[in-house]
């Protein structure tokens, strides 16, 4: 099973092709999301500092450019947590946590 990190915390195994979102809120790490895993609103975004997750989708292109969020900081490391199936180790920061931004989240994301 693979296994993720968090970055200044802990490290997880997860069921191979579990969404990442759902990997974190499941191990007790607060992502934000409000959009419910359809990549619209961008709350989930993580940075990958390890791991083959960089090849961004492009749904997830699409919404970072309507959410103006600089080419050149996804193109390196910045995913959607709601677009990523965790086959492999990955380690990540998230961007944006319960704790930082008040207020309520979106539905689960689907499956």
């Amino acid at each position: 099973m693979p296994l993720v990190t968090v970055f200044g915390g802990e490290t997880f195994e997860v069921e191979a092709g579990k969404k990442l979102v759902l990997a974190l809120e499941d191990n007790g790490i607060e992502i934000f999301h409000q959009c419910g895993g359809k990549a619209k609103c961008t709350t989930c975004r993580v940075e990958v500092l390890a791991g083959e997750y960089k090849d961004i989708s492009k749904v997830e292109k699409d919404a970072f450019a309507i959410k103006n969020i600089d080419e050149n900081l996804y193109e390196d490391c910045l995913r959607l947590s709601c677009q990523i199936r965790v086959i492999e180790d990955i380690t990540v920061k998230p961007i944006i946590t319960s704790e930082i931004k008040q207020g309520s989240r979106g539905p689960r994301p689907a499956d």
